[in-house]
């Protein structure tokens, strides 16, 4: 999988983690969603010690490294894009065939 972080989207991380020592996630989030078919992905700032070390696999970005489920791999494409729309205030996921989430939300985790 090839995850392409675009600049604006890495200054906007960054600027939320702020040396908090959190990590990326990009999680497939299925509660409330009725079914795993359904899932909506969502950017998330965790601690190391929140990470699942039997699923979660760490991804190499061209500008920090991503953590993801291995089982929710495929429900994303082979190349993803997160950027940042500031006319929207939000990240987006995009792969060249779709956008994934035009409005993907970042949770910071305490």
């Amino acid at each position: 999988m090839n995850i392409t972080i675009t600049t604006e989207a890495l200054a906007k991380i960054e600027e939320k983690i702020n040396g908090s020592g959190k990590v990326l996630k990009l999680k497939y989030e299925t509660e409330g969603c009725g079914c795993v078919m359904s899932g909506v992905p969502t950017l998330m700032a965790v601690g190391q010690d929140e990470l699942d070390q039997g699923e979660d696999i760490e991804m190499e970005t061209n500008g920090m490294p991503i953590y993801m489920e291995k089982s929710k791999l495929v429900f994303f494409d082979e190349d993803l894009k997160i950027d940042y729309s500031a006319s929207s205030n939000a990240y987006q996921l995009k792969s060249p065939n779709q956008i994934l989430n035009g409005r993907m939300s970042f949770i910071l985790t305490n």
